[in-house]
């Protein structure tokens, strides 16, 4: 028995541009039926079930845009793309926003058309419970998006609705609330999660090498330049492209990341031709992009094209209920070779009186720089040193009350004299230890997190922290 083809309905009509796109289709191995109007569209969508609708946006008797909604309505597991005239940007981030799947432009480029549509069958295969078995599953349910709280449920559904369309989405939270774990979620339950997951740190980049970085180069391009390099652009490329703390990207990129995201194309530097990118993008900031936009640092068009979806991270204050969950993922990861870390009385009643202003970044700050003074693996509230003015004055009493026994714990192992500077007191303190379970190893690094009671990897971070270096021998 054979396999039916994917069935893929076009709706335009303009008869010369639906025919180019049928039989565009057509050499791609799919049945095609074709529409010229609403109407038509809507009696074939009621007797054919498709794995693609493409339509314009003007047709005679109504907009693209009303069949967007019934699709989205009616049919949620067929992705529906839309033909916007050239320059009409708002036409597709409204067409985007109601439940398109992707948009190209008029003229349409054929190369761009193909792999709207490879990437529009995908999806359709996904439904209708996107899944994925790729490797960023793992990554990204871990730490930061644990929890059972109501805000990170309605997340994470939030999160699978995202995850089928291919529409810009803006990523807004706090620092270390866990932007990047979500992004990668989106991308895990995705069907593009087999295909490369790209993070950039926009901040991160010296301007004058941002153009390379994003788009790559050709060899002799530059003075350096001795091999043809591919850009973020050409490496997530079927993937997803997370652009992080994106309010950092100087004006001047601003423009070209613009150019890129319309044309979906990229040019290398000293490339003479474009080459076409099928990328998701996502983008991450903590700064509130429209304040940057009224502030001038941010460019409005460019927003416009990043912000089509929001998607909030809470903050860690707003799912403390999540804490024992959260540390305890933390703590297993920190342990490694099986030997988990455990939290002693009054350690999470402490942590749920702090504010954490760092989020789940800090909280995971805070964990391994515990363990690393914790004696037999066993976290003390004496061994959190939460800052000061972050530990709630309010509710029970409890964090209170754990508050003044960590200071209690530490005024009785202080020194007489109390240091001028805590925190360079106590890395003193931390790399004399280490180095002295060195010393008595030999500098075998296993036997002396053996004695300190942590993890190999953990000791091979505090010693990275604190350039702590092996001798010559």
């Amino acid at each position: 028995m054979s396999v039916r083809s994917p069935r893929v309905l076009v709706v335009d009509d303009e008869a010369d541009l639906r025919e180019l796109l049928e039989l565009t289709l057509v050499k791609m191995g799919l049945d095609v039926d074709s529409a010229a109007t609403v109407a038509e569209a809507r009696a074939l969508l009621a007797r054919h079930p498709y794995q693609l609708v493409l339509t314009d946006m003007r047709l005679p008797d109504g907009l693209g845009l009303e069949l967007v909604r019934d699709v989205a309505t009616t049919y949620k597991n067929t992705p529906i793309a839309v033909v916007t005239a050239f320059g009409s940007a708002d036409n597709a981030v409204v067409a985007l926003k109601a439940g398109a799947f992707d948009y190209i432009a008029k003229p349409v480029a054929l190369d761009q058309l193909r792999l709207l549509v490879r990437s529009a069958l995908r999806v359709h295969e996904a439904a209708p419970g996107v899944h994925s078995n790729g490797p960023a599953d793992a990554e990204a349910v871990d730490g930061r998006l644990k929890g059972g709280s109501a805000v990170m449920a309605a997340l994470r559904a939030q999160i699978g609705r995202l995850a089928r369309s291919m529409a810009p989405i803006a990523i807004h939270g706090e620092s270390g609330s866990g932007k990047e774990l979500a992004a990668r979620e989106i991308h895990a339950r995705s069907p593009r999660a087999g295909q490369p997951f790209i993070a950039v740190n926009c901040g991160a980049i010296p301007e004058a090498l941002m153009e390379a970085e994003f788009f790559g180069y050709r060899k002799g391009a530059f003075t350096g330049a001795a091999d043809d390099r591919d850009g973020f652009f050409q490496a997530a490329n079927g993937g997803t492209l997370l652009l992080d703390e994106v309010a950092d990207l100087p004006l001047a990129m601003q423009v070209k990341l613009l150019r890129a995201i319309q044309e979906r194309r990229v040019r290398k530097i000293g490339a003479t031709s474009e080459e076409p990118v099928d990328v998701r993008l996502i983008s991450a900031t903590h700064k509130n992009l429209a304040r940057c936009v009224e502030q001038g640092a941010f460019r409005q068009d460019l927003f416009y094209r990043l912000n089509v979806i929001e998607l909030a991270v809470p903050p860690l204050r707003e799912r403390q209920g999540d804490l024992p969950a959260l540390a305890d993922a933390i703590l297993e990861r920190l342990g490694g070779g099986g030997h988990k870390a455990a939290l002693g009385p009054g350690v999470l009643e402490a942590l749920a009186g702090y504010r954490f202003p760092g989020n789940v970044r800090e909280l995971e700050n805070i964990l391994e720089r515990a363990l690393a003074f914790a004696n037999d693996g066993v976290i003390e509230v004496a061994d959190l040193a939460l800052k000061a003015g972050q530990v709630s004055q309010g509710g029970d009493g409890v964090a209170v009350a754990a508050s003044s026994a960590a200071s209690s714990a530490i005024s009785s192992s202080a020194p007489a004299d109390l240091p001028a500077n805590l925190p360079d007191y106590l890395i003193a303190i931390e790399r004399d230890i280490i180095l002295r379970a060195l010393a008595q190893t030999q500098f075998n690094r296993t036997q002396a997190a053996q004695l300190l009671g942590i993890s190999f990897r953990q000791l091979r971070y505090q010693m990275q922290k604190l350039n702590i270096q092996e001798p010559e021998a």
